[in-house]
């Protein structure tokens, strides 16, 4: 499979956010664009237009991965992913895809530390049985060690895979997640999920607001014209006040 690094990033944020925020999912292109540009739980950090996001949605319709989600009466155009009616994946196997997906070629041990949040796994073993499924279906390959790695690495098939990888030298060991970095990296990533979700929630009340905004204005123009238009009628009534008294002054008397 050759899908690209942005449709990877877009499809695993469609896959988290459904997850993680299902309040807010099917995602809007500024929720998706806030989810792709995530300082926290993403390896590398992008910085992606929505232009470029839009690129990757209409590759993954053309795959059957993603398709539109608004319905008819909706005032903002949504997404949602299709990556495991596609594939027939299952839980635990699309949340491994997609933190794979999102943070690049991880062990074991980092991917049941970090996929808490979109699937439960109860064990190391469990992490290891679903890797090896996906294997088998060429999904997942592992890589060859690093110097001085306890565990094996395992990257994802979908495609991205072309960047060339990052040399070590044969002092370097694996880098065993600290569970305090862990536990702040899920800190902040619940935080911008949050903001995510009130700015999503702001996109769709803002219309609202505008609407009695405009309804407002409009009211206080006509009362504006109203007040106009009682105005010249006193001008007027002023007016003829005036050419009486001037024609009563000038009658002999």
């Amino acid at each position: 499979m050759d899908a690209t690094e942005v449709e990877l990033r877009v499809l695993g944020c469609l896959i988290e956010k459904q997850r993680t925020t299902p309040d807010t999912y099917p995602l809007s292109l500024n929720s998706l664009r806030l989810a792709c540009n995530q300082a926290t739980n993403r390896d590398p950090v992008v910085e992606y237009e929505e232009e470029t996001i839009r690129v990757g949605l209409a590759a993954l319709s053309r795959r059957g991965w993603a398709r539109l989600a608004s319905g008819a009466g909706s005032r903002t155009v949504k997404y949602r992913h299709l990556l495991d009616e596609a594939l027939g994946l299952s839980h635990a196997e699309i949340s491994l895809l997609a933190v794979l997906m999102l943070r690049g070629a991880q062990t074991p041990g980092e991917l049941k530390q970090r996929t808490e949040r979109l699937h439960p796994f109860a064990s190391r073993s469990e992490v290891d049985g679903v890797l090896a499924r996906l294997i088998e279906r060429e999904l997942v390959s592992p890589l060859p060690r690093r110097p001085g790695q306890k565990e094996t690495r395992y990257e994802q098939l979908l495609g991205g895979n072309d960047a060339p990888r990052p040399s070590f030298s044969d002092e370097e060991e694996e880098d065993i997640p600290d569970d305090r970095f862990s536990e702040l990296e899920e800190r902040l990533a619940r935080v911008e999920e949050q903001l995510t979700s009130m700015l999503e929630s702001l996109d769709r009340s803002m219309p609202d607001a505008l609407a009695v905004h405009a309804d407002a204005v409009d009211g206080v123009h006509e009362g504006f014209v109203d007040s106009e238009a009682a105005a010249d009628d006193v001008e007027l009534s002023v007016a003829g006040v005036d050419d009486v008294v001037t024609d009563s002054a000038e009658e002999p008397v």
